[in-house]
């Protein structure tokens, strides 16, 4: 570490404006990130969940072994995500905007290391272009913004490729910290394309087989891989093999993974080509069109000579393993998503910067990328000030902040009496609201209020529903069963969030 730091005040005075523009780009996507998070923080059905999960934890004490769902029936991660934010849970004070700004300051350590990886391929330039892309495209943010489990994987993946990297040095421990990474990614924190992690580590093991670790380093491999496994493994014993009887259903019996593709293949190349490029613009029109022609164009001319550096071919590596993957993978009712390649985000922004920055070598090529920079920066600040600054006030609007607001005025307008609540939410369970009425009364906003939530029917009853727009016959019958439980007495809305006082009907 000393080394490290004493390189680094010889390597920042030597390159000022360089690290100059880092800090403002850095500075910049932090305030990208957390700016209104309190009011348009996503809290729906996954968020509302987590945080009962981790109340449990700190006022019951009751610990857990599994962590969220995958999406897949009877398959879970590992806790590791819930153990990553109960600190900011607990410094909060049950707040999610602390555990959300956390999620959000290790996706701009993410784009340092991307820098860092830039300028270690390249050249210092190629890594400020990376960390300006990463730090300002839409998708990028929004995914940094976002109070989930995947989120820690934009860091997670590039630690991979920093370690990766210290392997091809002859750094034979580095294969230690790509086993608990490699682990993390797959059961703890990634969706499902982390998987294709294990493929391409598989060839990058046999192609540095005269790296592999000694002894010691490859026991302590095993073993940092193993703790990744163990709560899952504990969890699968306590209930009869429940994780591994529905993986294996999942794997083999339902045919996940099958020989004869070419039926998904259109639809697949469609699916990547929409992932990758609305990393860069979030709008695809002509223009945009031929500024990724043109950059795709200027990849197959370097190519030849791209593929001579073994760091560039780690990334080409660790790029094709889920493009050929998913080509094959047709579970979970064929569903796909994009989430599902966040651990694959930063590694294709950095290869596009690879291409960007051997353009700047020329005077032509600086030029564009000069205008590159200047369309994307443009319009990914329009869309992105758009999202960020929501207030929540439109007709549909729901999120952390009107959520908040209406579980706040029925504690307000109840006064000192005890109430019921039902409330309709699209995904049908109530997670965040659960949540919002046990941690929002224990707030300092509270002090004086005796209000209390109670199980058993009592003459005050309150109606919580969210707008519902693809689904409005689902609200309209919840509404209709409303009217022979309460008559309304008095409504308010926060945005796309109403909230009622009725008085119950005997």
């Amino acid at each position: 570490m000393k080394e490290h730091f004493n390189e680094l005040k010889r390597e920042i005075p030597k390159h000022k404006i360089v690290y100059s523009l880092l800090f403002i780009v850095l500075s910049w996507g932090f305030y990208l990130r957390v700016y209104n998070i309190g009011t348009s923080l996503g809290f729906y059905f996954d968020q509302g969940r987590d945080a009962l999960v981790i109340w449990d934890l700190l006022h019951n004490g009751k610990p857990f072994l599994i962590g969220p769902t995958t999406g897949i029936a009877g398959i879970f991660r590992g806790p590791g995500y819930y153990y990553l934010i109960t600190p900011l849970y607990l410094l909060g004070k049950g707040d999610p905007v602390w555990p959300s700004m956390f999620l959000s300051f290790t996706t701009i350590l993410a784009i340092l290391i991307l820098f860092i990886l830039g300028a270690e391929i390249q050249n210092r330039i190629t890594g400020l272009l990376a960390a300006t892309i990463a730090a300002f495209s839409f998708y990028i943010v929004t995914a940094s913004r976002w109070l989930s489990n995947p989120t820690p994987m934009l860091v997670l993946s590039m630690i991979l490729v920093w370690l990766m990297f210290r392997v091809l040095e002859g750094k034979r421990l580095a294969w230690v910290g790509i086993s608990f990474v490699a682990g993390l990614s797959l059961f703890h924190f990634g969706s499902s394309g982390e998987f294709f992690y294990f493929p391409a580590l598989g060839v990058f093991l046999i192609w540095q087989r005269k790296n592999l670790p000694e002894k010691k380093g490859l026991v302590l491999s095993v073993l940092v891989f193993l703790v990744t496994v163990l709560p899952l493994a504990l969890f699968d014993i306590r209930h009869q093999g429940i994780l591994s009887n529905n993986l294996r259903k999942f794997m083999f019996e339902e045919g996940s993974f099958k020989a004869t593709f070419w039926d998904v293949v259109r639809e697949r190349i469609n699916f990547f080509y929409d992932v990758s490029t609305n990393k860069i613009f979030h709008w695809r029109r002509a223009r945009e069109l031929r500024i990724l022609g043109l950059v795709g164009l200027t990849f197959l001319f370097w190519l030849p000579k791209l593929i001579k550096n073994d760091k560039i071919k780690i990334i080409f590596l660790l790029l094709s393993s889920p493009i050929i993957g998913l080509m094959f993978f047709q579970g979970n009712f064929g569903n796909i998503y994009d989430y599902y390649l966040t651990g694959y985000y930063l590694i294709f922004i950095l290869l596009f910067s690879i291409i960007l920055g051997k353009m700047w070598n020329s005077v032509p090529g600086k030029v564009f990328v000069i205008y590159f920079l200047y369309v994307f920066i443009n319009l990914n600040y329009h869309v992105t000030k758009s999202r960020i600054s929501d207030q929540l006030d439109g007709k549909n609007s729901v999120g952390f902040g009107n959520s908040k607001w209406a579980v706040e005025w029925v504690y307000r307008d109840a006064g000192d009496r005890k109430f019921n609540v039902d409330v309709y939410v699209p995904p049908v369970i109530p997670y965040a609201y659960d949540y919002l009425f046990k941690w929002y009364p224990t707030t300092s906003r509270f002090q004086g209020i005796d209000s209390e939530l109670v199980q058993s029917n009592v003459d005050l009853l309150y109606t919580i529903y969210e707008a519902d727009p693809p689904h409005p016959e689902r609200l309209d019958e919840w509404l209709k069963r409303q009217e022979g439980i309460g008559r309304i007495e008095e409504e308010e809305n926060y945005g796309g969030v109403f909230v009622q006082r009725r008085t119950r009907i005997h």
